[in-house]
């Protein structure tokens, strides 16, 4: 069972659990995924966007293809703001700052990203620290991606040399799970245009 935030005739807001798709992937064992399980209840659920599976938190979805498209067109205008919490390795240097650096996929060692600056696309995150464990010596941060590229926060964080704890792909040691999830969501409501902002704690 997937957690409902949010539930109108326009969208709604779920839960993804660390580890579980977001849409269904190609082989017949991975068809098992959010979209899929809201759909169970609301058939007319359609993907809006994205969390990696290793990512928990909130996900939008639309229901019926005109409202993912009102939708799909809030996130291409950069109109959704989104905002995800992490526990970085290392005790990071400041207390504010952003990270400025074009992307592309690492096409040998897919889906792994890689930093390029002469064919990546643009990438730009901000992040704040929330607090510092200088006995465990890691960093909760919060991040905002200014744009929406595949793996961005977690190569981000990496380029700084602090790689998201659990993150092995990006160079951090083996954890329980990778400490990333997406906390909060504010986007215009498709129907009413009124403003709608949803939060999610983290588990960790």
């Amino acid at each position: 069972m997937i957690h409902l935030h949010y539930a109108d005739d326009a969208l709604l807001v779920a839960e993804k659990p660390a580890g579980m798709l977001s849409v269904p992937g190609r082989t017949p064992e991975n068809q098992d995924c959010v979209v899929a399980r809201l759909q169970v209840l609301y058939p007319d659920a359609l993907t809006v966007h994205r969390l990696d599976q290793v990512t928990s938190g909130l996900l939008l979805h639309a229901r019926g293809k005109a409202m993912q498209a009102a939708l799909s067109a809030q996130f291409a205008q950069r109109q959704v703001h989104k905002r995800y919490v992490a526990v970085l390795e290392g005790l990071l240097d400041g207390e504010a700052g952003e990270v400025d650096l074009p992307l592309i996929v690492d096409w040998p060692n897919r889906p792994k990203q890689q930093v390029d600056h002469e064919r990546g696309k643009p990438a730009l995150t901000r992040w704040t620290v929330l607090g510092r464990d200088e006995v465990a010596g890691r960093t909760r941060v919060e991040l905002e991606p200014v744009t929406g590229r595949s793996h961005q926060l977690r190569l981000h964080m990496a380029s700084l040399g602090y790689p998201i704890v659990g993150d092995v792909l990006y160079g951090a040691q083996p954890a329980a799970r990778v400490h990333l999830h997406a906390c909060a969501l504010r986007f215009a409501h498709p129907l009413s245009g009124a403003a709608v902002s949803v939060h999610s704690t983290p588990g960790f």
